[in-house]
């Protein structure tokens, strides 16, 4: 039969200024005695960090400090903060930073509890094993810091697979945070292009799970629900949150990234990061992402503004953003009255507009929302040329779990298509 079951998961958010302060009390509630504390070098001098050590100390938290998380993590970042877990023997994890940090710390969480685990186990296939997690991993608190990834309300860990160039991730509900603390005030400190490319996460991800394929056209339903993915398609619950947060962006975005100040703009994209989390965490995503990981995976020379890393760095957001112009054009005759929704939501006249252009009218939105916050113009801007383009499909094709969920199906040829069109944005 068709899939007509949705499975709606997410998970537990708190949400509030200072909310930070009540993260002691909450380990003390689930008897943790050792905790692991995650971040990066940058995150360590700022002020989200010092809060929960602060917390920490107030309340005599034993911990220790892992903090060599790598900003677009990779295979082997994600073993060295397994192996750092392995040894600590820790009953609760929390993890403080964006999708980079929460993803390494969910990936420390799997294997650590899963001692005897090959790496490759559960990886997605084609590129990993693909196999489900049946143990029940220990308690996990995400602290965001960014509005873009969502990290915090799915259960999704992402890397760069080096040797092969190619993103891919680890996808499970069991690898889903216990509990996310949504704080507002842990966005102040984020630069403008931060701000800006977390935010193009958050728009890409409420179109491209508001557009995916309807959850009730999908091929059949799993034997067992062990197996049901945790990307249903696009389904009335998800279109729900997917819209919200599209809401949310077109309202807040330009004023949270231009003045780092308005915490009413970084507050309600931060809120707006966790809507449109919760709506493609049971949706899914497609396109954007599925072409993003090659996009940021074969990187050479590129080193993005704000960001402090010691590595050539395309950020997720960004790389997901600059296809988005042409992927809405293209999956555009497919469900239509979506598109032209999208867009009005985004500021765009749709009144007479006809049908058939709503995938067009959708882009030009894009591009014009984009051009107003500084993208860079396509993927030449970020150092890729036509030569790139076979190389950048290669790293799309393994990206089925994502890209099967597109509304339109789609060859080789499409991808080259879109990728070409993506050269120049404006």
């Amino acid at each position: 039969h068709s899939h007509t079951v949705k499975n709606m998961a997410c998970s537990n958010i708190r949400y509030g200024e200072g909310v930070t302060k009540e993260l002691s009390m909450d380990l003390q509630n689930m008897g943790a005695r050792n905790v692991c504390l995650m971040t990066d070098k940058n995150l360590v001098k700022l002020p989200p960090v010092k809060a929960v050590l602060n917390s920490f100390s107030k309340h005599n938290i034993n911990f220790k400090l892992y903090n060599k998380v790598r900003v677009e993590p990779t295979d082997a970042s994600f073993k060295e903060a397994i192996d750092f877990a392995k040894k600590g023997d820790f009953d609760a994890y929390v993890a403080v930073g964006g999708g980079s940090v929460i993803d390494t710390c969910k990936a420390a969480n799997l294997y650590s509890s899963n001692p005897e685990a090959d790496f490759l186990d559960f990886v997605n296939a084609p590129i990993g094993k693909g196999k489900p997690v049946t143990t029940a991993l220990k308690p996990l608190i995400a602290v965001p810091t960014t509005s873009g990834t969502g990290s915090e309300t799915t259960g999704v860990a992402v890397f760069d697979f080096e040797h092969l160039k190619a993103k891919t991730g680890i996808a499970s509900r069991a690898l889903r945070p216990t509990l996310g603390m949504v704080d507002p005030l842990h966005t102040l400190h984020l630069p403008q292009r931060v701000a800006a490319n977390s935010g193009f996460d958050v728009l890409c991800h409420a179109l491209e799970s508001y557009t995916a394929l309807p959850y009730n056209m999908r091929s059949p339903c799993p034997t067992n629900p062990i197996n049901r993915p945790a990307y249903q398609g696009s389904n009335p619950i998800s279109d729900v949150w997917s819209k919200h947060a599209l809401h949310i962006l077109a309202k807040y975005l330009k004023r949270a990234v231009k003045d780092p100040g308005d915490l009413e703009a970084r507050s309600s994209m931060h809120l707006a990061s966790v809507f449109a989390g919760i709506g493609f965490g049971n949706a899914g995503v497609h396109l954007c992402h599925g072409m993003s990981y090659p996009i940021a995976g074969l990187v050479k020379t590129y080193h993005a503004k704000d960001y402090v890393v010691d590595h050539p760095l395309v950020p997720h957001g960004l790389s997901v953003v600059l296809t988005s112009p042409a992927v809405f054009t293209f999956t555009g005759p497919m469900c239509p009255e979506r598109h032209l929704e999208a867009a009005a939501i985004l500021g765009a006249n749709i009144r007479n507009r006809k049908r058939e252009d709503a995938g067009l009218i959708l882009a030009d939105t894009l591009r014009k929302f984009l051009f107003e916050l500084d993208v860079d113009d396509g993927l030449g801007a970020v150092g890729y040329t036509k030569d790139d383009i076979p190389a950048l499909v290669k790293g799309t094709i393994p990206q089925e779990r994502v890209t099967k969920l597109a509304p339109r199906p789609h060859t080789e040829e499409d991808l080259t298509n879109l990728f070409e069109a993506s050269m120049k944005i404006y």
